[in-house]
């Protein structure tokens, strides 16, 4: 018996509440696990209620503004310089004008997901859609889904909680937006379904969905090994030397095979579509219970 606790003790009137209605062990560190496999299940069970098995995950970073807002945000820019030390000014116009320059890739992503929505919805009935994913958030994700969404698709979007960028954006399919805690989670329901994946420009986050990724295919831990593009040349090619790694003998030539780097959203469509078309389709749903990964 605990020190603290009297053998004369008694409860409060009435019945103690059940373990899973009691918050203070839900949210401790001995509810962690239950918490684990909560956001491991409530999403299977949206998967299977909107019968999605097949998708397209789009990676890249929440700070790529859209044509439109990047060119906004240069005429605020240049307003503010006008006021500020010429130093001052030019680092504020440098930056503008380098999120203007990157808005081609939110762009391109939109464009992406757009043509790869209007593909899956001509495929037949008997066939398992191919729906857009993304983290969910502002940036390439916001794009993706809303490419998918222009085109008349539902699209996903797997939201992380974070102190910044944690707030779904507005094109995601209601009752398709999902909020995680653990990142280890989230990355298992991006990979799980993914039929073909798409990583643009980003930060800490995309390389480290990516290099988990290509590990995931190099080691076979995956069914099959999805078609993985890689947007934009010039960005892969300033920030990551992947013939280093074969030079040192890291990776073999055959691992510099699990990707596959393009300019312009034809090319990837044409490296991704005949993929698509080549997988053995899901049967039509028989049963309403029909589970993920049975």
């Amino acid at each position: 018996m605990p020190r603290h606790v009297s053998a004369h003790t008694f409860h409060e009137p009435g019945n103690p509440p059940k373990a899973y209605e009691n918050l203070d062990f839900i949210k401790g560190s001995y509810g962690r696990h239950v918490r684990v496999l909560c956001e491991f299940t409530e999403p299977l069970q949206r998967m299977n209620k909107y019968r999605i098995r097949n998708t397209v995950v789009f990676y890249g970073s929440a700070r790529i503004l859209s044509e439109e807002k990047a060119q906004l945000a240069l005429r605020e820019a240049r307003e503010a310089a006008s006021k500020l030390l010429p130093a001052e000014g030019a680092r504020l116009l440098e930056k503008a004008e380098r999120a203007l320059e990157f808005s081609a890739y939110y762009e391109a992503a939109r464009q992406l997901a757009e043509e790869i929505t209007r593909w899956s919805k001509t495929l037949p009935k008997s066939a398992s859609p191919f729906y857009i994913c993304s983290g969910g958030g502002p940036g390439i994700m916001e794009a993706a889904n809303r490419g998918a969404s222009e085109a008349g698709g539902i699209t996903l979007g797997l939201g992380i909680s974070l102190p910044y960028e944690q707030h779904n954006n507005p094109y995601v399919t209601q009752g398709l937006g999902f909020e995680f805690h653990y990142f280890f989670i989230r990355k298992y329901w991006f990979v799980t379904l993914a039929k073909a994946l798409v990583i643009f420009p980003g930060g800490f986050g995309t390389m480290d969905e990516m290099f988990e990724l290509l590990t995931l295919v190099q080691t076979r831990k995956l069914p099959f090994s999805p078609p993985i593009v890689l947007f934009g040349s010039k960005f892969w090619a300033e920030v990551l030397n992947f013939e280093v790694f074969k030079k040192w003998g890291l990776i073999d030539d055959v691992d510099l095979g699990l990707f596959h780097i393009v300019d312009t959203v034809e090319d990837a469509l044409d490296f991704i579509l005949p993929h698509l078309e080549r997988l053995n389709y899901a049967p039509p749903y028989a049963q309403e219970n029909d589970d993920i990964g049975e």
